[in-house]
């Protein structure tokens, strides 16, 4: 209990500086929460050392206890309305960035994840994404998503290994895998999503700070987890157009 009470005097640096608004909220979210289930805790151990201090053996005949209904009922009702509280507090936090439509002018991009790499994928001029086939994709020839060069929406996609967004604009991550579960974890923003094979999952976020960040998969995903990594870099708004203005479609 001691080391417990500690961790909150002195606690230590839970989680890196967020870079989203969304990752400030799911602070404030764990924070509560911790907190309130310190209370409980606290309360629960002081409970305890008196029940073993006040009915410790002293030679007497054992004390006895008849069970109280009404008792029960009401700590039982005020621990669910607690946690149901917290649960719906929390909701927001994990239903946003996954729920409702895409936001006007948010910046659209693909992230493929395969054993043992991450591909991120940016629609050219025209703003479509081209058309995928199972049977092309090569990594050994430089095309690790299967691109149809068939069809004329896929001819200006930009496909790379290092993801690009923009600060302060949202953009829309739609999450996909070509052949086991794997997770897309970034810390600074506070995500840990598992990319599923055969789904497209969406997550949306707004970066207010610029920089480098590590992207890693989160999901033990083969022999070559450990060095599925790459980097997300949030550039000002002027870098990240003037990116994409030099690359070369694939």
């Amino acid at each position: 209990m001691v080391a417990s009470i500690v961790l909150f005097v002195a606690p230590p640096a839970w989680f890196p500086t967020p870079i989203s608004a969304l990752a400030s909220s799911f602070d404030s979210q764990f924070h509560r929460t911790l907190w309130l289930t310190a209370v409980g805790f606290l309360g629960i151990q002081i409970l305890l050392i008196y029940v073993v201090l006040r009915y410790r053996n002293r030679g007497q005949a054992p004390a006895t206890f008849a069970g109280n209904q009404r008792l029960e009922i009401l700590w039982t009702s005020l621990a669910a309305l607690l946690y149901f509280s917290l649960a719906l507090m929390g909701m927001p936090v994990f239903t946003v960035p996954h729920l409702g439509p895409e936001p006007p002018g948010a910046e659209i991009i693909e992230v493929n994840a395969h054993q043992f790499a991450w591909n991120f994928r940016y629609p050219g001029p025209d703003g479509k994404f081209g058309r995928t086939r199972l049977d092309l994709i090569s990594d050994a020839g430089g095309n690790p998503l299967g691109i149809d060069p068939a069809d004329p929406a896929g001819k200006d996609d930009i496909v790379v290994s290092t993801l690009r967004v923009p600060e302060g604009r949202d953009v829309v991550l739609t999450l996909k895998s070509r052949d086991v579960i794997h997770d897309f974890f970034v810390r600074e923003l506070r995500v840990k999503q598992d990319v599923v094979p055969g789904m497209d999952i969406p997550y949306r976020f707004r970066a207010d700070r610029t920089g480098a960040f590590e992207i890693a998969c989160a999901e033990l995903c083969g022999l070559g987890h450990s060095q599925m990594r790459a980097v997300m870099l949030v550039l000002p708004a002027a870098d990240y157009e003037r990116w994409k203005n030099t690359q070369t479609p694939q």
